[in-house]
């Protein structure tokens, strides 16, 4: 009994003796005073804000059009006994030339016809007029010119002797009319697109004959978005003149494997926004396509698809940026000498997919900060960070002293 107690007792005794090295230990154990943590401001790229001329250009596709394009219809019947050697698909011709001939016999005969009623109608008309004569000198022998009646003197006969003049000469004019109409003529310089009819075919009065269209201009219809218009200085309705010419146009187009450009200029726009696409276009022009305005010999040709670069109105001190320094719609954020944010609104006169290009709310020498801020507000403090100075192709981690994504609004 008395062992077991001794060894409880020494078991407690070695607990007691431990628990007092220990907390002895604690107590020799140096003091470490708490000292606050300072953090640095988030590190922000910037770019210098560097004034130039800038002209903004504007890319468009459209499809190449003629001026006048119509449909060759006969206006008398006839049977076909000569065509033009141009009156071919894709031949060309000018104004003037003679492209369809149809049979003329029965309209000279037509013509000759109402010749000979011409000279008769006339030859009543002098011997009514001679009749009417006679009977007035009569009466004025007998002194009673006053009261002789119309009838007396033949007024009725002579006013339809002259109507049947004037009706003899309306019929040859539209004898002859209809002879000239035989003759198919060119009304512009052009090219035919489709031919529908053949010699000897016979056709009536508004049949189809073929298909021109002119080549004296061609059209170019560029569907543009407002900001294009802005870019442009274009208002809707615009109409060039000679005081107020509308701005070039170069179109681009491969052809036989080999790119080739012409030159024109907006001519006018649409007087309508078109209510599908919320798009008005612009019209551009090519003078002489398939001549003077070709590409060395090779023509713009009419339903070619083409890509146009439209020259745009210039900006003598506008600034460009990076995409990443715009916030919202118009918003970037300035370092001030003393390193804090300063949030402007700015005037964005193009926004393409890398930058940005604008015309009032920096000034130049400005640092624009072009880092993805989140949570900035103005007058906070950063850390200006020169990208140049910046090595390797990704920006730093993020962390105190070092360039990072992580200070102002989500764009």
């Amino acid at each position: 009994m008395i062992r077991k107690l001794i060894t409880v007792f020494g078991s407690l005794g070695i607990l007691l003796v431990f628990f007092g090295f220990i907390g002895f230990m604690g107590s020799m154990r140096p003091k470490i005073e708490p000292t606050a943590v300072e953090i640095a401001p988030p590190a922000v790229f910037y770019k210098v804000a560097e004034a130039q001329a800038v002209t903004l250009d504007v890319r468009a596709q459209g499809e190449v059009r003629p001026r006048t394009d119509i449909n060759l219809t006969a206006q008398v019947a006839g049977k076909i006994v000569d065509t033009s050697a141009a009156f071919v698909d894709g031949g060309a011709f000018d104004k003037g030339d003679l492209l369809i001939k149809i049979e003329d016999a029965d309209y000279r005969v037509a013509v000759a016809t109402a010749k000979a009623r011409v000279a008769q109608a006339e030859e009543g008309l002098r011997m009514e007029e001679a009749e009417s004569a006679l009977a007035a000198r009569d009466y004025e022998d007998l002194g009673r010119s006053e009261n002789a009646s119309e009838l007396a003197l033949r007024m009725p006969q002579l006013a339809q002797a002259r109507a049947n003049f004037e009706a003899a000469r309306a019929e040859l004019r539209a004898a002859q009319l209809n002879l000239e109409r035989t003759e198919i003529r060119a009304p512009f310089k052009g090219r035919v697109r489709t031919r529908l009819v053949g010699l000897g075919q016979y056709v009536g009065p508004g049949a189809q004959l073929g298909g021109i269209f002119s080549t004296d201009v061609a059209d170019v219809r560029l569907p543009l978005t407002d900001s294009d218009l802005a870019k442009l200085g274009l208002p809707i309705s615009f109409v060039e003149t000679e005081e107020n010419p509308g701005p070039p146009a170069h179109l681009s187009a491969t052809l036989a494997g080999k790119q080739h450009e012409w030159t024109g200029r907006i001519a006018r726009t649409d007087g309508a926004i078109d209510p599908t696409t919320r798009q008005i276009s612009a019209i551009a022009v090519v003078d002489d396509p398939y001549g003077a305005g070709s590409d060395n010999g090779t023509p713009l040709a009419i339903g070619l698809y083409v890509n146009a670069v439209v020259e745009g109105r210039p900006f003598e001190n506008a600034i460009v940026l990076p995409r990443t320094a715009l916030y919202g719609r118009d918003v970037v954020y300035v370092i001030l000498p003393d390193d804090t944010l300063d949030r402007r609104t700015v005037d964005v006169v193009s926004a393409e997919r890398d930058t940005i290009t604008i015309s009032s709310g920096v000034n130049p020498g400005e640092r624009v900060a072009t880092s993805p801020l989140r949570g900035a507000s103005e007058g906070a403090k950063v850390t200006p960070t020169d990208p140049e100075n910046i090595e390797g192709d990704e920006p730093p981690a993020s962390g105190a002293g070092t360039p990072v994504a992580d200070a102002g609004g989500a764009q």
